[in-house]
């Protein structure tokens, strides 16, 4: 006859039903916080490589400005003036296009940046003053992570 011990072990073996359910609970409660926060994360991290993609149009629109003794007016990306302004965008993962009209700079985003991201514009448009150049930003992205991404990254340069 089998003893006492060795039954008791053998009832013992694995995981009953609910602590598997209590297991299948607590990954589906992680999931439902994690991956949209890693959604954000990502669209983030997007947004702020194509701002790095601005900078050097945000450079050339300073400089368009000295040259032209304080005037946004002739820095434009429409046509080839001289100004060293770049005339054509080669498009990235995160930018369809990039456009400077009187030193307003524009940027459209691709699809595939993140919900609330695809299509929108980011708008850097130039505030002179006798100390330098400073940016005021605008954008009609919706998406709250990016938007914040935006502004913060874009405060004054």
């Amino acid at each position: 006859m089998k003893s006492m011990k060795m039954m008791k072990k053998q009832a013992q073996a694995g995981f009953t039903l609910i602590e598997l359910m209590i297991v299948v609970a607590i990954i589906g409660i992680l999931a439902a916080v994690a991956i949209p926060q890693y959604s954000n994360y990502t669209t983030k991290a997007k947004v702020a490589n194509a701002m790095s993609a601005v900078d050097p149009y945000k450079t050339a629109v300073a400089l368009c400005i000295q040259e032209n003794g304080n005037s946004k007016t002739d820095c434009s990306s429409t046509a080839n003036n001289g100004k060293g302004i770049p005339t054509a965008f080669t498009a990235t993962k995160e930018l369809s296009d990039v456009t400077v009209e009187n030193g307003k700079i524009t940027a459209t985003f691709n699809s595939g940046v993140g919900t609330g991201v695809d299509g929108m514009n980011m708008t850097f448009d130039p505030n002179i003053s006798d100390t330098g150049v400073s940016w005021t930003i605008g954008t009609s992205v919706t998406n709250d992570a990016a938007k914040g991404a935006i502004l913060k990254n874009s405060a004054t340069q």
